[in-house]
């Protein structure tokens, strides 16, 4: 028996019995979560201080940056992120004193789940109001410095929002995404993430791709009275001759580049550093330094070196996995393909899974000039897949040239069958959704620690 796989969880056997009481998803309101937390006597008022994350895109990283920076001076941190790839204790990392957080132990969680469940006494909520309560009620009863915590969904009714005093509130970038509960244009998207800004409490603000997204994000901080810090007029980073430099009103860090790859992650850890800031810790470049060395967010532009997977790709294959799943995103990952592609010249070649509440055309046009042929597969574990001939076909609407295949494997193979054995090992990107990231993990025998 593999006691790693959450079917033999006693925590998953928990989730999978409140699965069958309670409706899947969102139900966008802070009424149930509110009553709920009430009745467990208010653990989000005991809590450490807090860094609240909303943001469509670059909310894991910057959660993660903030985490490795705290983690670099010693601190505990809690972190809270969803969702999870392979298992479910990955949304709860427990802080440990002068070391790296640990993800919550099962017992320990299944505990805190019978005993949200009970206080609910089977009323109406969803399960992900309960995995959220889990969340105040774990880092309430363990003691910790500093508590990340991220938005599961927009932010304004997210079931994190009833952190009244957050140390600080970060807004990462801001694009089209679960357009049926936050809006259809940006701004309306951004009017939903300042929801968690708090009055007088301080607010960071990420970069941003969109003028109107971040407009409206300041003028709700300026209107709340909220100490402000803005990327690209309070902070920023850039590269310098292969550095990170990082500069703000306190003075500027040279630093090493953050061991996450991809241009966008600059941003992200400068957001980072800034928040930190801004929550009352200190940050030196000593610390910074670590911090970038240190830094993992499993699923993001993780490269796959050795697991079960790798035997059915090409020899010498470079294969990436990343959870990116909208236009924003695929732009993204798509320029951090084509800077790996400056560094050494490989063709690439996609496997894509994607769920139906996404926008896959929008998703593939980043890759339109840099793909060499894209896989499309199903996946498991969601009601909402789309199918591999549909997902095809967006992939040809977008340019590209597109097969169906019946699993992650049989792509890998497929491609084997096509690569040219005197080019240049191709390099593969596996990706489209965080559930078929989840799935490949599991596959490979590589899970989140």
């Amino acid at each position: 028996m593999n006691m790693a796989d959450p079917a033999f969880s006693k925590a998953e056997q928990v989730i999978n019995e409140l699965m069958g009481l309670h409706p899947k998803g969102f139900d966008l309101s802070l009424t149930r979560i509110r009553r709920l937390l009430e009745l467990l006597g208010n653990p989000q008022d005991r809590l450490p201080p807090v860094i609240h994350v909303a943001g469509t895109n670059g909310k894991g990283s910057v959660t993660a940056f903030c985490r490795a920076l705290l983690e670099a001076q010693g601190l505990s941190v809690h972190v809270h992120t969803s969702p999870h790839l392979v298992r479910w204790h990955e949304r709860y990392r427990i802080g440990v004193k002068g070391g790296a957080g640990q993800l919550v132990e099962d017992t320990v969680f299944a505990d805190a789940l019978r005993r949200v469940a009970i206080a609910n006494g089977g009323q109406q909520i969803t399960v992900f109001e309960i995995l959220t309560a889990v969340t105040f009620l774990l880092f309430s009863e363990q003691p910790a410095d500093v508590a990340i915590i991220e938005v599961g969904l927009g932010g304004r009714f997210d079931a994190t929002n009833v952190i009244e005093t957050p140390a600080v509130s970060v807004i990462m970038p801001i694009s089209l995404d679960h357009q049926p509960y936050l809006g259809d244009r940006v701004e309306l998207i951004a009017a939903e993430k300042a929801g968690i800004m708090k009055r007088g409490q301080p607010v960071v603000i990420g970069q941003q791709e969109y003028d109107s997204a971040r407009e409206v994000l300041v003028t709700t901080a300026e209107r709340l009275g909220c100490p402000l810090a803005v990327f690209g007029q309070d902070f920023g980073a850039h590269e310098e001759f292969g550095r990170l430099v990082y500069q703000d009103e306190f003075g500027l860090m040279d630093l090493p580049l953050p061991r996450l790859p991809g241009r966008h992650q600059y941003g992200n850890a400068a957001a980072a550093i800034r928040a930190v800031k801004a929550a009352g810790f200190e940050v030196t470049a000593a610390m910074a330094e670590k911090a970038m060395n240190s830094v993992e967010w499993p699923g993001r532009l993780q490269r796959l070196t050795e697991g079960n997977l790798i035997a059915f790709a090409p020899s010498g294959a470079e294969i990436w996995v990343d959870g990116g799943h909208n236009p924003g995103a695929g732009e993204v990952i798509a320029e951090a393909m084509a800077g790996f592609e400056e560094r050494q010249s490989r063709p690439l070649y996609l496997i894509t899974g994607m769920i139906n509440t996404k926008d896959p055309v929008g998703y593939f046009r980043a890759f339109a000039d840099i793909a060499q042929d894209v896989f499309t597969v199903p996946i498991r574990g969601t009601d909402a897949a789309l199918d591999p001939v549909a997902l095809a076909h967006a992939a040809f609407e977008a340019g590209l040239v597109a097969a169906p295949m019946e699993s992650v494997a049989e792509a890998l193979q497929e491609i084997a069958e096509r690569i040219d054995p005197d080019a240049a090992p191709p390099r593969i990107l596996i990706g489209g959704s965080l559930y078929l990231v989840g799935n490949v993990l599991a596959d490979n025998g590589t899970p989140p620690k």
